[in-house]
């Protein structure tokens, strides 16, 4: 192989709680709409699960300041159970995510019938607590997000329309599932904006924890 014109981008990893080695991020996928209340507080009717995607560098690994996002007014916190996929394409282990949404710019495409990618997909849109290996400690456990110390979201992984396991098999018939993927699985209801300065916290029973600082937006 010829040298590269220029250096390749680190690989994105995720931390392993316990662990000295790191999971390598190959691409991200996230489930819309995957717990009822938060279809219905988005004005939609489940049916079948949907997917988009985001970049594997929009991850952001351990959670830590993060810019305020450019080109929009109204940043949104989703906090969701992350499923990451091993060598054998089943699941590895899990993890506390943070989907990180321009509604304002969502809104648009929605109304135009257009792709989602610059209201999900941009730099920084991935937050993502350390990788807890092996089976999920507690499939009935808490979901939560707090925003400067009051609870903004929150409710149980058993309130999933469509549970992890199932969210795999369904995007394994679209994709080539392969390990390093990451499976964002849905937010329960209670999304809402978050400016700079905030302090934002997710958590999910048995997982580590995700923090995140809300920064000014990058010049």
């Amino acid at each position: 192989m010829s040298d590269w014109l220029f250096p390749p981008a680190p690989v994105p990893a995720l931390p392993i709680v316990g662990e000295t080695r790191c999971f390598p991020v190959r691409r991200i996928l996230c489930v819309g709409q995957n717990y009822a209340a938060h279809a219905r507080e988005m004005g939609a009717a489940r049916a079948e699960p949907f997917f988009f995607a985001k970049p594997a560098d929009a991850l952001v690994p351990g959670g830590g300041p993060v810019p305020y996002a450019p080109a929009t007014a109204d940043l949104h916190h989703e906090v969701e159970l992350v499923a990451a996929v091993g060598a054998d394409g089943t699941i590895a282990g899990w993890a506390v995510g943070c989907d990180l949404t321009r509604r304002d710019l969502q809104a648009k495409a929605k109304a135009a019938g257009r792709p989602w990618d610059a209201a999900k997909g941009f730099d920084h849109s991935a937050p993502c607590g350390p990788l807890t290996l092996g089976a999920l400690p507690d499939p009935d456990g808490e979901i939560r997000l707090s925003v400067n110390g009051a609870v903004r979201q929150t409710g149980r992984l058993s309130d999933m329309v469509w549970s992890p396991e199932e969210i795999v098999r369904e995007a394994g018939r679209l994709w080539h599932l392969a390990p390093g993927d990451l499976i964002f699985t849905g937010t329960p209801e209670g999304v809402g904006p978050v400016r700079p300065g905030d302090r934002v916290e997710c958590r999910i029973a048995g997982l580590a924890p995700l923090d995140l600082e809300i920064t000014e937006a990058r010049a």
